[in-house]
């Protein structure tokens, strides 16, 4: 069953390994989707896979660009905005008293702040359609704190507070704005973390494995589709267990 049949979706933050899985599964199920990212080869390598998708490259630190992005991602996908999806994100770790100011606010103004404008104007689009659907990727350690990771942990806190505002203030317009939690996904970048401190993460999950793309763009593929039209602010989490809220 195709359960995003002729739906138009943007997706951000595409050419990573989550997001490259998201487009990936979207088309399969039926998706029209405008793929954004920061790196034009590996764009290009995803129109070059897929029909059904069109591409943009846009890097969403662009505050003042991003009502723009969302112009022009929209009317490559026909002029109507089903779904977005904000995956795009940024890390810049450090220990709290070592963690300049440039730090903080760089994490805290591309996770938290470019997702609240992504919304905003995606949100102005679905009024018009008077229906649509956001999903906000967020993160297991917004949940429990991590080692390190004092500005990208509240960015992901953040974006859950926001999302939930976001329902109540839209749900009686017809548009869901939910949130899907990751715990550790099995990606280019968690295959660079040093084997002991993978051991250390392992003994936390109780399914024994780290997750995989396809299990984020799975429950994606659900938020994205009629099938959730009763769940609004919400957190999916998808961990194996590590962090059960």
């Amino acid at each position: 069953m195709n359960y995003l049949n002729d739906k138009n979706i943007i997706v951000t933050g595409a050419t990573g390994g989550i997001g490259n899985s998201i487009v990936e599964k979207f088309i399969e199920n039926g998706a029209k989707v405008l793929a954004s990212g920061t790196n034009k080869q590996k764009l290009d390598d995803l129109e070059t896979r897929f029909k059904n998708i069109k591409v943009l490259n846009f890097d969403i630190s662009k505050s003042d660009n991003i009502s723009e992005f969302i112009d022009s991602a929209t009317n490559a996908l026909g002029g109507k905005l089903d779904c977005i999806v904000n995956n795009a994100g940024i890390t810049r770790d450090n220990l709290t008293i070592r963690m300049t100011l440039e730090e903080w606010r760089k994490v805290i103004d591309v996770n938290l702040t470019s997702t609240f404008l992504l919304s905003k104007f995606a949100i102005k689009k679905m009024l018009k359609n008077k229906s649509g659907k956001i999903v906000n990727i967020t993160s297991v350690v917004g949940h429990t704190g991590n080692l390190g990771q004092a500005n990208y942990t509240a960015s992901k806190a953040g974006i859950v507070a926001m999302s939930k505002t976001l329902a109540i203030e839209y749900s009686k317009k017809n548009i869901n704005i939910n949130c899907i939690s990751p715990g550790f996904i099995k990606t280019a970048m968690t295959d660079k973390i040093d084997e002991k401190y993978k051991e250390m993460i392992l003994s936390k999950i109780p399914s024994g494995r780290l997750g995989a793309p396809e299990d984020i763009a799975n429950a994606a593929i659900f938020l994205c589709s009629n099938q959730s039209d009763y769940i609004n602010g919400e957190t999916i989490h998808v961990n194996g267990g590590m962090y059960m809220a």
